[in-house]
């Protein structure tokens, strides 16, 4: 039977999240701009403290609003939108209540990252633009003061650092202030303009070169050199967010967050322990198959010393994972009947950035369609070997983070503030593209133990984060005992676990949404195959996970099992 036509909740609703929306512009200037819809002020980023103090309580009269609007009244969809909603409303809120603003993320993505983030998903195509993008580059100085001002608050209140991220973020400050000014991402987008435009742009692209140098650098510098003289001085050696002001209720906030699931710490950190030994088993299988069997240790330093599984240099791991890219592609149409108008590409993160850079990150295609996705994988080969490639592409690239965030920004049939804020919602998109790995078994993308092994390592570094995070922030684990665990597990370099321990400090419950979300999506999938049984479609299924957007794993849970109603009937 179809839903009533929306009524006067409905008209309120959609007329809050219109206001919701702008509101969003205006707080989150550099989400508008890749959604397709910047404001007419250059600023990029908000976040002084008095940002953080506007916008909680901008939210907490609109959550006001949103209780006056009964959701059952509204028709499913809407009343998806309220839930969603009062979670956005509610985290801003929240998140100054527990002083998230005098300990901002400063690793890996820190306020240095965020921006070169900004260039490298800009594109000059005239001189209109290319002015725009230099007036937004002359707002960069101000968000590192705002950064800073934010961090010194914290300070005063107490706030202490761990040792280990200050210097972790110190070093990926040098790293962005390392090397000419004419070769800095920031003016990446005037090189990679068409050659037919330097004409046109060279007046610009002399200004933007004259804002970096004398502008951004030395601001930037201004920044690193507070963390030199401020910041690590008054840093702590212990390394739970618990040990801070509030530390407590800040963790137990954004474990809520990251994972949208009702699960306490300590539940996340047995299930952890759960998973953890489930791959343990898996794995053991693989080694056998692939002729070592009680010897994956062996296999590991087999897999990390053959120089087979390494290409010969940058480009000739460009061309290995462009090729498999197009192959992926090609098989895409057996998985869903609704694709992306949008496309991608893939491309080498520069050398100098790769060691301080994941081994693989998708980059979004903007929102207006003015430029496709990137599938950046690492300048490093010896940071990607041959069997990682299956799974990392089919979580960055297609059918994973890029199919997926191009979908949800085509449907216009949504509220703009359920396209745009997708990043809000990690355990859907991680969960996803999780999921998409293990696609690649029923697409014969694994042909080879070392392939299947590669993805199993794979999961295991996620099942690991959710021992590793709670035994950090819930269980007072040390960082070498963290680092430790994933040591013994995994067939990552001692600098790379070290690097991730270093983040899970740093982003305290960030990491927990991975595994969580993928096993959530496995859930879904079995149900519906046990409950259709034969006239199960893995088709219309992905497409149902699609249709229903960015959204915590309650929700998609519940769509999907509103959908196993009406087609199970």
């Amino acid at each position: 039977m179809p839903e009533a036509a929306p009524g006067a909740g409905a008209t309120r609703l959609q007329a809050l999240a219109g206001r919701y929306w702008e509101f969003q512009r205006d707080e989150f200037p550099l989400g508008a701009l890749l959604a397709g819809q910047p404001g007419d002020d250059p600023t990029l980023f908000r976040e002084a403290p008095a940002d953080f103090a506007r916008r909680a309580s901008r939210a907490t009269a609109m959550l006001s609003e949103l209780d006056a609007i009964d959701p059952l009244a509204l028709p499913t969809q809407d009343r998806i939108t309220h839930r969603l909603l009062r979670r956005e409303l509610s985290d801003l809120r929240d998140t100054h209540a527990v002083g998230s603003h005098l300990r901002p993320w400063l690793l890996p993505a820190g306020p240095e990252f965020n921006t070169v983030y900004f260039a490298n998903t800009s594109q000059v195509t005239d001189a209109g633009s290319a002015h725009r993008y230099v007036e937004r580059l002359r707002t960069l100085p101000a968000y590192f003061g705002d950064v800073e001002a934010c961090l010194r608050l914290g300070l005063a209140q107490g706030v202490r650092h761990p040792r280990a991220v200050v210097q972790a973020a110190l070093g990926n400050l040098h790293g962005a202030l390392a090397g000419p000014a004419a070769q800095s991402p920031w003016l990446g987008p005037f090189r990679r303009a068409p050659a037919s435009l330097h004409p046109a742009l060279r007046a610009e692209a002399a200004r933007a070169g004259d804002v970096v140098e004398r502008e951004v650098l030395p601001s930037l510098r201004a920044y690193a050199e507070f963390f030199e003289r401020d910041l690590l001085p008054a840093a702590r050696d212990t390394i739970a967010c618990t040990d801070g002001p509030q530390g407590e209720a800040f963790y137990a906030f954004w474990v809520r967050h990251f994972t949208t699931l009702p699960l306490e710490p300590a539940r996340i950190h047995e299930l952890g322990l759960q998973q953890v030994a489930r791959l343990e088993a898996e794995i053991d299988e693989v080694a056998a198959q692939a002729g070592f069997a009680g010897d994956v240790a062996g296999y590991r330093q087999y897999l990390r010393e053959d120089p087979g599984f390494y290409a010969g240099s940058a480009d000739a791991l460009l061309q290995q994972v462009q090729a498999l890219a197009k192959r992926i592609d090609a098989r895409i149409p057996s998985l869903l009947r609704h694709l992306p108008r949008a496309t991608y590409g893939v491309q080498s993160i520069p050398v100098a950035a790769s060691a301080r850079l994941p081994l693989a990150y998708a980059q979004p295609n903007p929102a207006d369609g003015s430029a496709g996705g990137t599938f950046w994988v690492s300048g490093l080969p010896e940071r990607v070997p041959s069997y990682l490639h299956v799974c990392l592409a089919l979580h960055e690239a297609w059918p994973g983070h890029l199919m997926h965030i191009a979908l949800l920004q085509e449907m216009d049939t949504l509220p703009m503030f359920r396209r745009a804020n997708f990043t809000r919602y990690t355990a859907c998109l991680e969960g996803w593209a999780m999921y998409c790995e293990g696609l690649g078994e029923e697409l014969g993308l694994y042909e080879t133990p070392h392939q299947r092994f590669g993805r199993l390592d794979m999961e295991m570094w996620r099942a690991c984060r959710l021992v590793v995070d709670t035994g950090i922030h819930l269980l007072g684990w040390g960082r070498e005992q963290a680092v430790a665990y994933m040591a013994a597990r995994l067939s990552l370099s001692r600098e790379a676990i070290e690097a991730e321990v270093d983040r899970y400090i740093a982003m305290p419950a960030q990491a927990l949404a991975y595994q969580l979300g993928g096993l959530k999506f496995r859930e879904l999938r079995q149900r519906a195959q046990w409950r259709l049984g034969d006239r199960f479609d893995l088709r219309a299924f992905h497409d149902q996970l699609m249709a229903a957007g960015a959204v915590t794993l309650p929700v998609l849970e519940e769509v999907v099992d509103t959908w196993l109603d009406h087609h199970a009937a």
